[in-house]
């Protein structure tokens, strides 16, 4: 069974820091493309940072993604935590480049059929 696992959101006042992690089992960890999305009501489903290099330009140098390859996990460091990064978080993976934006953070939105997280809260108050 497949499964991508997110695991460290919550709450922080703006200016903190929180670190999000996904766990991934359940296929060929290194075959992947890993990525993290997040979406807010209303909004496409964007993706903000893969493990082929790719930042978007609202988390560029405040955001760091990571991998353990004898994890199968990826992460994502997140600084200077503003009030509008406030989003359910996604991690995902893919068999090739990621879109960078659908509308919604899931397989129903998914043209290569990928594989995705439930989701993790993220909230930044100001």
């Amino acid at each position: 069974e497949v499964q991508l696992v997110e695991s460290g959101g919550g709450s922080v006042q703006a200016g903190g820091s929180l670190s999000l992690s996904c766990t991934a089992s359940g296929f060929v960890f290194d075959d992947h493309i890993m990525g993290w999305y997040r979406q807010t009501p209303g909004n496409e489903c964007e993706l903000i940072s893969s493990n082929d290099g790719y930042y978007a330009d609202s988390v560029k140098g405040r955001f760091t993604m990571s991998q353990d390859n004898a994890k199968n996990s990826v992460n994502l460091q997140m600084n200077s935590l503003k009030s509008d990064d406030t989003a359910v978080y996604y991690c995902a993976a893919g068999p090739g480049t990621l879109l960078p934006a659908l509308g919604t953070c899931s397989v129903r939105d998914d043209p290569f059929g990928g594989y995705w997280g439930q989701g993790i809260q993220v909230t930044v108050s100001s």
